[in-house]
């Protein structure tokens, strides 16, 4: 995670001995000194600075002299402006050059903590923003290698790649939505390899805990801090630091484990069972629910000060149904993993199942996809992947709106028999109807190109008016 870079300007050591010290106890750290104004545009130019705070009466170069420089050549950088010149031109002047804020000497504690944190705050934002930006404006993934376990070219699916992209080195909590077996954990894996891949991925499925399990699974205990606990533990917070604490199911956490759960994240601290003081929590925290969230904010079930700390970065993976266009990339990826683990040569996939899977709704996502692969590639004797397992499957699963997969049934006509033109409409309406007016899946369904298909849907439009 992204810690801030402070640089201290002064040309006297004990004023900058003063505001170090006040940073440090207000939890702020990669503080840098520099006595000689000389010296500072070289430090930006080595260094990675994001806020510094400057003294405008020093030899050499003036603090006046020197933020105009900054602002022209590092405009990222804020500028606290810290002097004993309490005038209101000089104030009026540094804040037109690009100042953040003016404070005189001397500085009450407080305010100048206060003033840190917004700045540092601002500068978060406006990185975010730029990645952000610079991300949506390129057509290519910069690390496509961390979602290689999600198969997808829904373009839904890539615009939420990019964005997780863009916000993993922001450090804030993210929350991840979508129905169960679309992938919640996998995504929060590749934000993880995006964020810290070397630091440790901590997952826990928070669903029913109670409040005392959440805590001593979270948080850790000392030695005696309640009967039984003869050896002190460390918790999940701690074993993840440095790395992501993924919490599953977030949407089911108790009332009082919701409490515990936003010091941890607005505080950045936490107490171990049986500790009077908190330790520092240095892991990202990633959260996914299928729950409806807001839902359960508005109705008072989820706390809204804990579920807007989650959702600074909000990511929502839509169901299969939604993006059908990923359903043969999945099923011939599925296929060769199964035949692998199975050590199976791989069977083909017969075209009318990949029409009939595509028309399916499937309930349980990307999750159900694999699993009737894994069975069928188990069930498959020759070197074509039988349809007889699906077929199964869907009449139990799916017996009010049954996927044919294109087996042979029997057709009724009225009498007269209706024009070749009335009964290819009559076939478009109802492909479209299965396929959730999706025309790529309809077009496939009726084994024609999809510019195909949206002619004959203008040219039915057209004789309707």
């Amino acid at each position: 995670m992204y810690t801030p870079h402070v640089l201290i300007v002064d040309d006297e050591p004990a004023s900058i001995d003063s505001f170090e010290l006040i940073l440090m106890a207000g939890g702020v750290g990669n503080i840098m000194r520099c006595d000689d104004s000389r010296r500072v545009l070289d430090i930006l130019a080595e260094y990675p600075v994001d806020l510094m705070l400057l003294d405008l009466v020093m030899p050499h170069v003036t603090g006046e002299e020197l933020l105009e420089q900054i602002k022209d050549a590092h405009p990222n950088v804020e500028v606290v402006i810290i002097t004993g010149i309490d005038t209101v031109d000089s104030a009026v002047n540094c804040m037109r050059l690009g100042a953040f804020d003016y404070l005189v000497k001397p500085v009450d504690e407080t305010r100048l903590m206060s003033t840190v944190t917004r700045a540092l705050e601002m500068r978060r934002l406006k990185r975010e923003n730029s990645s952000l930006r610079s991300g949506f404006l390129s057509d290519a993934l910069d690390h496509p290698e961390a979602f290689s376990h999600m198969i997808a070219r829904d373009a839904r699916m890539l615009r939420m790649f990019k964005y997780v992209e863009a916000v993993a080195g922001s450090g804030q909590p993210v929350l991840i939505t979508g129905e169960s077996g679309t992938g919640k954990e996998l995504l929060a894996r590749a934000l993880h390899t995006l964020t810290a891949k070397d630091k440790p991925f901590v997952p826990v499925n928070v669903a029913g805990v109670d409040d005392t399990v959440f805590s001593d699974t979270l948080f850790g205990h000392l030695k005696g801090a309640y009967t039984g606990a003869q050896n002190a533990r460390a918790g999940l917070v701690e074993q993840a630091s440095g790395g992501c604490l993924f919490l599953d199911e977030i949407g089911d956490l108790s009332a009082a484990s919701q409490v515990k759960l936003l010091r941890l994240i607005q505080e950045r601290e936490y107490f171990p069972l049986g500790a009077d003081l908190p330790k520092s929590a240095e892991a990202r925290v990633i959260a996914a629910t299928h729950c409806d969230l807001e839902g359960t904010r508005d109705d008072g079930r989820f706390r809204a000060d804990l579920y807007y700390r989650l959702c600074i970065h909000h990511v929502h993976i839509p169901s299969l149904r939604e993006r059908p266009d990923d359903i043969p990339l999945l099923i011939d990826h599925f296929v060769h993993k199964a035949a692998g683990l199975l050590n199976r040569d791989v069977p083909k996939v017969p075209e009318r199942l990949i029409v009939g899977l595509t028309a399916y709704a499937f309930p349980g996502n990307v999750r159900e996809l694999e699993s009737m692969i894994f069975d069928a590639v188990s069930n498959c004797s020759g070197d074509v992947l039988p349809v007889a397992p699906f077929r199964e499957r869907l009449a139990v699963e799916n017996e009010v709106q049954r996927v044919e997969l294109g087996f042979p049934h029997t057709v009724g006509f009225p009498d007269p028999l209706p024009t070749l033109a009335q009964v290819s409409d009559l076939l478009v309406t109802e492909a479209m109807k299965r396929a959730g007016g999706k025309q790529t899946t309809a077009a496939r369904m009726l084994g024609i190109s999809q510019p195909a298909l949206s002619k004959r849907l203008k040219r039915m439009v057209a004789g309707q008016e």
